[in-house]
């Protein structure tokens, strides 16, 4: 049995009813660490509305809020937490993805780290995947990340202030390494943004959308 087992039923809020979300492509939103699913869904007003917005609420109860994975003080975590998160989002996916033509993951700071996992396990799945001031697991040689698969075709926007205060340097390493290597990378910076979100980035993540999942629909 995994942690996955023993996690609470789903908690989502969508962007518009369920009727009205059926057919349209499925944008999921993954918040951050000690967040919640409505931390997140504001900012499907200013994403394209051809979309149906999900978010979704982290499993593990952290301070007032939700995690992912249990992390230390220096962000520090186990490989196999986030791969029972990822599974917990994975069969969660599996159950609604049947009504929509193309999922993309939009995931801020954990979230990232849980958008470009759940691509790294299901290489074929995911129309497109959107990080914000986040990271990518380091997941060593462990083969339920399959990322001799990811041939650089996937779309992946990266948005981060060079300044940010919370993402160690060496997970930017790693991140960098990475997205170079495996994604079809939109990579931006931002000042003044901090470990956050700004107007300015929403509006290129809504072009990305615009450009790489709609647009590119045959």
């Amino acid at each position: 049995m995994t942690h996955a087992d023993a996690f609470p039923a789903p908690v989502v809020l969508w962007s518009q009813p369920e009727e009205a979300c059926a057919g349209k492509p499925l944008l999921v939103l993954l918040h951050g660490y000690g967040a919640n699913e409505e931390d997140l869904l504001s900012l499907a007003d200013m994403l394209p509305k051809d979309f149906a917005v999900a978010s979704l609420r982290a499993p593990i109860v952290s301070g007032p809020g939700f995690t992912w994975f249990p992390l230390t003080a220096s962000i520090e975590y186990s490989l196999d937490a986030v791969k029972d998160a990822a599974a917990y989002v994975g069969d969660w996916l599996d159950g609604v993805k049947a009504n929509h033509p193309s999922v993309t993951l939009l995931g801020f700071s954990m979230g990232m780290a849980m958008a470009t996992t759940l691509l790294r396990q299901r290489p074929a799945d995911f129309a497109a995947v959107v990080g914000l001031s986040g990271f990518v697991v380091d997941a060593g040689d462990d083969p339920s990340f399959r990322d001799g698969e990811l041939n650089a075709t996937v779309p992946l926007f990266w948005g981060r202030d060079q300044q940010d205060p919370v993402i160690t340097p060496d997970k930017i390493d790693y991140t960098m390494d990475w997205v170079r290597k495996h994604v079809k990378l939109t990579k931006v910076l931002y000042t003044g943004m901090w470990h956050g979100i700004n107007q300015q980035e929403i509006g290129h993540v809504s072009e990305f959308l615009t450009h790489e999942v709609l647009n590119s629909r045959n």
